[in-house]
């Protein structure tokens, strides 16, 4: 199964063979791999391109900066998350509000762990790829259309807004986590998750 790519429009040009989406892939497996070793001060393009083993040109055939490589990469990562959150639901077959969360939380707690690059870029708020309100409201929006229906709920305004709100809030605390611990504290964690319940719970029990 091919690796999701990234939207279109955190590319040059989008691919469209199998071998340049499979290049693609490469390039931005390369880009996550050097940001955990380097960070994001001393990534380059052509260190990306001699990781990737492809020539130079084919990484600006994509990109025309390591910024929007970085933002691509925060793409696919939310790509991932979103396929690894439907996954975890379909696979446990519970369709409460609570367990969705635990799915969204934990999910997003074993990338940050474990996802190379993930810590510096998750999905676009950690480096200059853009605002920062810009991805906690992409990831928001995409949980939205995500968990609408198996909530039984209508994808309307106060819905995102509701997950919104706590996307931001938990985008915080697990910053919060991961500095005080790089293994991300578990005291901050629960505390979230109580927060995010107690929270969640007022607005979707209704």
């Amino acid at each position: 199964m091919m690796r999701p790519v990234p939207d279109a429009t955190s590319l040059r040009r989008a691919p469209v063979q199998r071998r340049s989406a499979e290049r693609l892939a490469r390039i931005l497996d390369a880009c996550a791999e050097l940001l955990d070793e380097a960070g994001y001060d001393d990534l380059s393009t052509r260190a990306v391109a001699e990781r990737a083993q492809v020539p130079i040109g084919s990484v600006y055939r994509f990109f025309g900066n390591k910024r929007q490589m970085a933002d691509a990469l925060a793409r696919r990562n939310l790509e991932r998350f979103t396929d690894r959150v439907a996954e975890r639901i379909r696979a446990t077959g519970e369709q409460g509000w609570r367990q969705a969360m635990d799915a969204v939380l934990d999910t997003y707690l074993d990338m940050k762990r474990n996802a190379p690059g993930f810590s510096l870029v998750d999905f676009g708020n950690q480096i200059p790829v853009g605002t920062r309100a810009e991805p906690n409201r992409r990831v928001a929006d995409r949980l939205t259309e995500l968990l609408a229906a198996p909530l039984g709920r209508e994808a309307d305004d106060e819905l995102r807004r509701t997950f919104l709100i706590a996307v931001e809030t938990a985008d915080a605390l697990v910053q919060l986590a991961f500095r005080m611990d790089p293994e991300g504290d578990g005291t901050v964690i629960a505390e979230l998750r109580e927060m995010l319940r107690a929270y969640l719970a007022r607005v979707l029990d209704r």
